[in-house]
């Protein structure tokens, strides 16, 4: 089972899922990124949800920024990302919910 967690080492949520999680690989969006195909991925699958639109850095953007293409946004802004974004065997979830809980098998 390959687990990959997408978030920040800051983020309280993030840290709540490291400590759920065993064998658990962590990248910080910060300093590691997010691969293009990965973002691609997350943004078909959560369209605008992928976006956290409640973070400092998104009330800093201006209009015309927020219009822009979600994965150039997220590229360039990637902790605008909502987190955790969590690669289980291919399949991702996104935040740290019930329903992402039940999913990857953890009650």
């Amino acid at each position: 089972m390959s687990v990959k967690l997408y978030g920040l080492k800051t983020c309280d949520t993030c840290r709540k899922a490291l400590k759920e999680l065993s064998n658990v690989e962590f990248l910080d969006v910060r300093s590691d990124g997010v691969p293009d195909a990965t973002l691609a991925r997350a943004v078909a699958q959560f369209g605008d949800g992928v976006t956290n639109k409640r973070s400092t850095t998104w009330r800093g953007l201006s209009d015309a920024e927020r219009m822009r293409d979600p994965i150039e946004l997220l590229s360039e802004n990637p902790t605008l990302m909502k987190r955790p974004l969590i690669e289980m065997d291919g399949v991702l979830h996104m935040g740290w919910t019930e329903g992402t809980r039940k999913a990857l098998g953890i009650s």
